[in-house]
C-alpha cells in the first residue's frame, strides 16, 4: 500500500477514530475519578561509619557504607522497622499491609536511603515516613552493634524528614488522559486498517489494476437523480456525469482493436449501471459525428428499448431466427447518426442466438456499415451470454460499480472472458464518487457550462413509423 492508500483510510475512517479517541479519553477520565487520591511524603537517611584516623581508612569505610546501603533499604520492609512505627502511630495494620504503601531506594554510589510513603491521607503519610526512618536507625545501630561493645560502627543520620504533600500524587490526571487518548487512538487506526483490509470491495482504480491489466478507459460520476434521468447526456449534457461519458467516448476511440469497433458492454453482475453506461456512450459518440449501432443482447431482461422510449416488441430476436430483415427493425433515434436494434421478444434459448453463425454475420455487416457497434449485454457471472458474444466482437468493456462490486465478482468475470479466449478492451468505474476519500480526479470545468442558460428539453424519442431518418440497408 501506498502513502496515498493510508490517508483515503484514515480520511474515510476518521469518524471511527475520532470515537475510539474519545472513547480513550473517557476511560482515562473515568480511571482517574474513581481513583482515592493519594499523598506521598518522603524522608531522607543518610548513612555514615566511624570517622578514621587516616585516609585508608576512611576509605574503607566508604565502601563498607556503600556496600551496607542496599541491605538497609531492604530492611525497611521488614517486621524489625515496620512494627516499632505500627505500634508508634496505632496504625491497625500488619508490616505486610503497611510494607504495600512503603518504597525505599537508594541512589546509585550513594549513601542517602530515601523512604517514600504514600496514603490517602498527606499528614498521615509524612508521620508514617518520618516514623520509619527513626525506627530503621534504631533497627541497624542495634543489629550493626557488635557483642561487648556500646555503639555502632554505623550511623544512620536524618537529613531530610518528611512533610504533608499539598497535592495527590496519584492519579496523574494528565497523563491518565493521554493514555487514554493514544490508547483509543491506536485501537481506532487499529480499525480503520482492519475494515480496509477486509473491505473487499473496488473502491479506486487501484483496485482495478489489481485484478487485471486491461485499462481503465472511464470512470462515470455517482449522480443521485441518475434513476429519474438515465440518459444524462441526451437530458443534462452539462452535467458532470455527462462529461464523464465524453470522457469514456475519447479513450474508447484511442483503443487499439485491430481495426475492429464493436464492443459488448456488460459487468460481473447486474445493477453495475451497464445498460446506462451503453445508452448514454452511444449518444455521446453519436454526438461526435460517428454512425453508431445500438444493439440490445440482453435476451433476458432487456431495457434499452424502455430507457430510449421505442417499441421493442421486435427486434435482435426476429433478426436472428430470420422472421425481419434488419433494415425492417433498425430505428434511428434522437435527431442523431444513433440507430438501435431492440432485442425484441424474449427467446428460451438466448445463448445459443448470440452464439450462432447468424449472430456473427450480423456483427460484420454492422461493423462495414457503422463506424461503432456497441452491445449491451447481460452480467457475466449470472449467465455466460456475454462472454459468447465478446468472443465475436473487438472486445468486452466491463462496467464495475465503485463501492458495490468486489474482487472476487470481478476476478470471476474477467476469468469467465479469458477463459472463452474473448479480449477484454477495458473497464469502465461507475457510481464513482465525486467527493470524499473514494472520489476520483474527473478533470476541471464542469461548472463553466452552467452559465450560459437553460439547457434545451429533451428530444421527444422517435418511435416506430415516424422515423425521420432511413435506417441502413445492412443484412440480412
Amino acid at each position: 500500500m501506498e502513502l496515498s492508500d493510508y490517508i483515503r483510510i484514515l480520511r474515510k475512517n476518521w469518524v471511527i477514530i475520532v470515537i475510539a479517541t474519545l472513547v480513550g479519553v473517557g476511560a482515562g477520565a473515568l480511571y482517574s475519578l474513581t481513583r482515592t487520591p493519594l499523598f506521598e511524603a518522603s524522608s531522607t537517611v543518610f548513612v555514615s561509619t566511624q570517622a578514621g584516623g587516616t585516609v585508608a581508612e576512611l576509605q574503607q569505610g566508604q565502601n563498607f557504607t556503600q556496600s551496607r546501603v542496599t541491605t538497609y533499604t531492604n530492611l525497611v520492609s521488614t517486621p524489625i522497622v515496620m512494627n516499632p512505627v505500627i505500634a508508634k502511630l496505632q496504625l491497625g495494620t500488619t508490616a505486610g499491609e503497611l510494607s504495600e504503601q512503603v518504597t525505599a531506594s537508594a541512589a546509585l554510589n550513594t549513601t542517602l536511603i530515601t523512604i517514600t510513603v504514600e496514603d490517602a491521607d498527606p499528614v498521615k503519610a509524612a508521620d508514617i515516613s518520618n516514623a520509619l526512618a527513626a525506627s530503621l536507625t534504631s533497627a541497624v545501630e542495634s543489629i550493626e552493634t557488635p557483642n561487648g561493645t556500646d555503639t555502632s560502627p554505623v550511623r544512620l543520620t536524618r537529613v531530610k524528614d518528611a512533610l504533608p504533600a499539598l497535592a495527590p500524587s496519584s492519579p496523574n490526571v494528565p497523563l491518565n488522559l493521554a493514555l487514554g487518548a493514544l490508547v483509543g487512538l491506536a485501537i481506532g487506526i487499529g480499525i480503520a486498517v482492519l475494515r480496509s483490509v477486509l473491505d473487499t470491495r473496488i473502491r479506486t482504480p487501484h483496485d482495478v489494476e489489481m485484478i487485471t491489466t486491461a485499462p481503465i478507459i472511464g470512470a462515470i460520476a455517482f449522480d443521485p437523480k441518475a434513476p429519474s434521468r438515465p440518459l444524462i447526456v441526451h437530458a443534462d449534457p452539462l452535467s458532470p456525469r455527462a462529461e464523464s461519458f465524453r470522457a469514456l467516448r475519447t479513450n474508447l476511440q484511442f483503443l487499439d482493436m485491430g481495426g475492429r469497433a464493436s464492443f459488448v458492454i456488460t459487468s460481473s453482475v447486474p445493477n453495475e449501471g451497464k445498460s446506462t453506461t451503453t445508452i448514454n456512450l452511444a449518444i455521446a459518440l453519436a454526438d461526435a459525428g460517428k454512425r453508431v449501432a445500438l444493439l440490445d443482447t440482453d435476451l433476458r431482461k432487456p431495457k434499452v428499448a424502455d430507457y430510449l422510449g421505442i417499441e421493442g416488441a421486435v427486434g435482435l430476436t426476429d433478426v436472428l431466427i430470420g422472421r425481419a430483415r434488419i433494415s425492417e427493425v433498425m430505428l434511428p433515434w434522437g435527431q442523431r447518426t444513433l440507430y438501435v436494434l431492440p432485442a425484441g421478444k424474449v427467446p428460451p434459448n438466448p445463448s445459443e442466438l448470440l452464439g450462432s453463425q447468424q449472430m456473427r454475420v450480423l456483427l460484420e455487416a454492422l461493423e462495414r456499415d457503422f463506424d461503432v457497434v456497441l452491445c449491451d449485454s447481460p452480467p457475466l457471472l449470472p449467465v455466460t451470454d456475454a462472454a459468447i458474444l465478446a468472443k465475436a466482437t473487438s472486445g468486452a468493456i466491463v462496467v464495475v460499480s465503485a463501492g458495490s462490486t468486489n474482487r472476487h465478482q470481478l476476478t470471476a468475470a474477467v476469468d469467465a472472458l479469458q477463459t472463452v479466449d474473448a479480449k477484454v478492451a477495458g473497464m469502465v468505474l461507475s457510481m464513482v464518487p465525486t467527493r470524499g476519500p473514494d472520489a476520483y480526479a474527473y478533470g476541471y470545468g464542469y461548472g463553466y457550462g452552467y452559465k450560459y442558460g437553460h439547457v434545451a428539453a429533451p428530444d421527444k424519442p422517435t418511435r416506430r413509423g415516424r422515423s425521420p431518418k432511413t435506417p441502413p440497408q445492412t443484412a440480412p
